[in-house]
């Protein structure tokens, strides 16, 4: 029984494979015959179903398999119908007869075909795409046919601009050859075609040939307002152009009774020669190297052109030294191996050996890789961008001190406070792994460096000397003071500090003797500057030294919470005190820029006089006049308008004010020329009497109001609701009555 399910099966599929073909072959008739995908699948659903209702796969039933079976295997003996029923009901003869006739299909089922037509639904497949090719073929050439003999848009056609007499037999343009000569480095051939709508490159040689059967006194070419005569050249009319830019073009001519014609607006477009791009895979922006590194970078370029590569190469710039002792060297290297000149695709390579370049430690190298491609004559040049490689210094200067030296002759006096913020952070980071000892030694040593820095900016302030604590503060050396078993004073920060840590470290400023308590008052003090007081100094600007005295004021909780080995709670001060003192230099700046204005001498036998008999008020009246942009293109549709309702006729002045319309719009028409071609062609219409008619008024009045932008509004009282409360807020404000 398996074995005749599975002979079933493999019936049905036959058919349905049958059914597709039948429905490939009729859907590509169709879509051949129309060239729409769309009418294609329809036809391919149709066929497939009529194909599916004829053949019915899925009503072959078993009793027809048995037949087939019985009819074309002999060695079933007409008795495959006893593998379809129960063994209950078969006799003992029967059941060795099934044994025998399954025994023996086992292996004769599987090669046996189904009835099928599969080669019939092949050939049919095929002759419907063959017919489809051949009526695809004859319509083709029957739609080519009907074109040259009929009106063809892409043929140049000329209509009169005026109506002519009768009998006056009006020249024929019979041949239009156009000649579009891509540059020679391009690689293009040139190209003949008579589609006067052109797309090329830059710097492409155009020229235009017409040939008219009859007499022509002149032929000219109207580029954008731009008049260009034809030169006759036997019976043709050649003209030859470069093309430079994108625009629009037409045609004139007249004939011998002096009558105009005119042609369409036809497109020149310019395709762009891009510069070649380049492409640096595998390499960082910057690179590293130490002294006993490998100091090579591996290079790898692609560089691509739409019209071939000429040349590429590397501009490397190497510098030493620093400050105003720099001193740069550039260097133009060539990749490894030749250029293709003219491929479109480059793959370069090239090992840059900075040792080769003489580079020492502390040098820097900067790199980009430069291309350019042919054109003609003046080449794209394109670059990449800039990496850099360094070469890390390994000199430094450190200060030593000699073991017989008592004391430390370079100690960081006025460590920057940026500094100061970096090994602030430092000592965080490393408290867990350094001693309780070393940690408190190294945040009391940042304290002191702190109160250095503090001091040093003091003298910007005019603090000659700092002998006691900010007001408000005690002085965390005090705090950290305390009295022994003896009765004799301990500083307990004796052990982490250095012994010049005190009021006047390292002899910072020179010891003054103290004045008397009782000093006799002096009684011009009110009325001097005492450039000795803090806050009488002018060495900044009110501003500044108040800005400045805050910074001081900050310093002075930063090293407090150092002396306190709290350096976390220190650095949020020193990073205000950083941030002030940045101000102030920006503003130092500024001061210093505005010190370059050198205002009028005053005429002393005038000043403080209040003679204003020579000054003036000065009264500066200017009045603009509003320009409406595209003015004739709005006074165009007004004048449609007029037209449309037939209240006058299409005069000369209407040929005057379309041209300035056709003018306006053709500027932008440039940028933008699908938009605008409709309209400057419906424009140029009307410039033919054929086309003066009410439908043509009103399609190109429509066509412009597509396309023209609105009115700009002017500022002006508009109207505007109140409610009651509104009314009220402006009455108590006296604005309303």
């Amino acid at each position: 029984m398996e074995q005749l399910q599975h002979f079933k099966s493999r019936w049905q599929r036959f058919q349905y494979v049958e059914c597709v073909l039948y429905a490939v072959g009729f859907g590509g008739l169709v879509y051949l015959l129309t060239k729409n995908l769309g009418f294609g699948l329809v036809g391919f659903m149709v066929a497939f179903g009529i194909a599916l209702v004829l053949n019915k796969p899925w009503k072959i039933k078993t009793e027809s398999v048995i037949a087939f079976v019985d009819a074309h295997v002999p060695e079933a003996g007409f008795s495959s119908g006893l593998l379809t029923l129960p063994t209950d009901q078969l006799s003992n003869l029967s059941l060795l007869q099934r044994h025998r006739v399954a025994s023996r299909l086992k292996d004769l089922m599987p090669k046996l075909m189904p009835p099928h037509h599969l080669q019939k639904a092949a050939l049919v497949m095929f002759g419907f795409i063959l017919i489809g090719v051949l009526g695809r073929y004859v319509l083709g050439d029957f739609s080519s046919l009907s074109s040259k003999k009929g009106n063809n848009k892409e043929q140049i056609q000329f209509a009169p601009l005026d109506s002519i007499q009768e009998g006056i037999e009006i020249p024929e343009l019979t041949e239009t050859k156009i000649t579009v000569a891509y540059p020679s480095y391009t690689g293009i051939p040139s190209l003949n075609t008579s589609n006067p709508n052109i797309k090329a490159v830059e710097g492409t040689q155009i020229t235009w040939n017409l040939t008219f059967d009859g007499e022509v006194q002149e032929v000219i070419m109207d580029r954008m307002g731009e008049l260009i005569p034809f030169s006759k050249n036997g019976e043709q009319y050649q003209l030859s152009q470069p093309l430079q830019s994108s625009g629009f073009y037409s045609f004139t001519f007249k004939d011998l009774e002096d009558n105009a014609y005119l042609t369409d607006l036809y497109s020149l477009e310019v395709t762009p020669d891009n510069p070649p791009m380049i492409e640096i895979t595998d390499l960082n922006q910057y690179s590293y190297f130490e002294y006993n590194d490998d100091k090579t970078i591996p290079l790898n370029t692609q560089i691509f052109d739409d019209y071939g590569v000429n040349d590429a190469f590397i501009v490397a710039t190497v510098s030493k030294g620093s400050g105003e002792s720099v001193k740069f060297r550039e260097e133009t290297l060539q990749f490894d191996g030749s250029i293709s000149k003219g491929n479109k695709q480059q793959r370069l390579k090239k090992l840059l050996d900075l040792s080769q370049l003489k580079m020492d430690p502390g040098d820097e190298l900067y790199f980009y890789v430069e291309a350019q491609d042919n054109k003609t004559p003046t080449p794209n040049i394109a670059r990449s961008e800039t990496y850099f490689a360094v070469i890390r210094d390994t000199v430094t200067d450190e200060f030593a001190v000699e073991g017989n030296l008592g004391v430390d002759l370079m100690p960081d006096y006025f460590r920057s406070q940026r500094q100061l913020i970096i090994d602030t952070e430092k000592l965080i980071q490393e408290q867990p792994d350094i001693s309780e000892y070393d940690f408190k030694f190294r945040s009391n040593e940042l304290g002191f460096d702190q109160k250095s820095l503090r001091l040093k900016y003091g003298q910007f302030m005019g603090d000659e000397t700092e002998l006691q604590d900010a007001p408000g503060q005690v002085s965390a050396v005090e705090e950290e003071t305390h009295t022994d078993e003896d009765g004799e004073e301990k500083d307990i920060l004796d052990g982490y500090s250095h012994k010049h840590d005190s009021e006047n470290e390292h002899n910072l400023v020179v010891e003054h003797p103290e004045k008397d308590e009782e000093e006799e008052e002096d009684p011009l003090h009110e009325y001097l500057h005492n450039h000795s007081d803090p806050e009488e100094s002018t060495l900044f600007e009110k501003s500044l030294k108040a800005q400045l005295r805050d910074a001081l004021n900050i310093m002075w909780d930063a090293e407090l919470y150092l002396r306190l080995y709290q350096p976390e709670k220190s650095l949020p001060y020193q990073y205000q005190a950083l941030e002030i003192i940045q101000e102030i230099k920006n503003s130092a700046r500024i001061y210093v820029h505005r010190i370059g204005f050198d205002p009028p001498p005053i005429k002393e036998e005038t000043r403080l006089t209040g003679d204003i008999e020579n000054i003036k008020n000065v009264d500066k009246n200017e009045s603009f006049e509003y320009e409406m942009t595209f003015a004739a293109t709005r006074k165009m549709v007004a004048r449609l308008e007029t037209l449309i309702n037939g209240n006058s006729q299409f005069t000369k002045s209407d040929n005057t004010l379309v041209l300035e319309a056709g003018n306006e719009l053709a500027q932008k028409a440039v940028s933008e020329p699908v938009k605008y071609l409709k309209v400057l062609q419906g424009l140029r219409d009307l410039e033919k009497t054929t086309n003066r008619t009410k439908e043509m008024y009103v399609q190109v009045q429509k066509n412009i109001l597509s396309v023209l932008p609105k009115v700009e509004s002017n500022p002006g009282k508009g109207a505007r609701s109140l409610d009651e409360i509104n009314l009220l807020y402006l009455k108590e404000l006296g604005d309303y009555e």
